[in-house]
């Protein structure tokens, strides 16, 4: 049969087929019908100095200071730790995030878990920690960890922000985020970025430890990465 002729068959047949998925109406997948956000988290004023914490116990382990990272600010304004989310937009289904004690501070300092998702609560100091969150809606976790425990791991079933603190060593906090949203932690410099967005237009919300939230609007077409700069200030 002439080469030219099975290309054409070939091809009205595919066409076909191409539209009898149009005719169905088969879901088309999560990546062709969305885009993403991505951007920067910026300190308006003047850029503060970073703050260090002085250690008074297991300075072998922990060294004489660590940084305080209430707030980290770059030295061109971008904010690390922020937490932007895609409102009511899901995000990745339950599943499990890490934190550790390293160095006598918490790693990292804001941590994402999905909502009914699990935390692995790590111990590479080979001391003994105690974690204890100040939570609310979760049942509140006042648990010690010795050196010999290098695992442990709790579940978190709603959504709610709230601190964890080592009773050991009082200069020791971080911050559990559990969302059902589409959510980043804002990187060193500010930068995030969030990806599988539905296109459309979402209000999108900020949430920093000592600079507050802050919600803003951003629409988001099909392929595309939108991109937002978010700017926030001492109250």
């Amino acid at each position: 049969m002439d080469l030219k002729l099975i290309v054409s068959r070939l091809g009205r047949t595919m066409l076909g087929f191409s539209g009898g998925l149009l005719v169905l109406g088969l879901p088309q997948p999560l990546w062709a019908q969305s885009g993403s956000i991505s951007g920067k988290v910026v300190f308006v004023g003047d850029a503060p100095q970073a703050k260090k914490i002085r250690v008074t116990k297991d300075n072998e382990k922990c060294g004489s200071e660590i940084l305080n990272e209430e707030l980290i600010v770059s030295a061109d304004r971008g904010i690390k730790n922020a937490v932007v989310s895609v409102a009511g937009v899901k995000g990745k289904a339950a599943g499990s995030a890490t934190i550790d004690q390293k160095g006598c501070f918490f790693a990292p300092h804001v941590v994402i878990v999905p909502t009914g998702g699990s935390l692995d609560i790590l111990n590479n100091d080979g001391i003994l920690h105690n974690f204890h969150t100040q939570s609310s809606k979760n049942a509140v976790i006042n648990k010690a960890q010795p050196g010999f425990k290098k695992k442990m791991t709790e579940k978190f079933t709603q959504p709610e922000v709230f601190k964890v603190v080592c009773d050991a060593h009082s200069w020791m906090a971080a911050w559990i985020v559990v969302t059902n949203d589409n959510s980043a932690v804002s990187a060193d410099g500010g930068a995030f970025k969030i990806t599988d967005v539905p296109a459309g237009t979402h209000k999108v919300e900020v949430w920093h430890e000592t600079l507050g939230k802050l919600t803003k609007e951003v629409t988001v077409k099909v392929g595309e990465e939108a991109k937002i700069t978010i700017e926030l200030s001492k109250k």
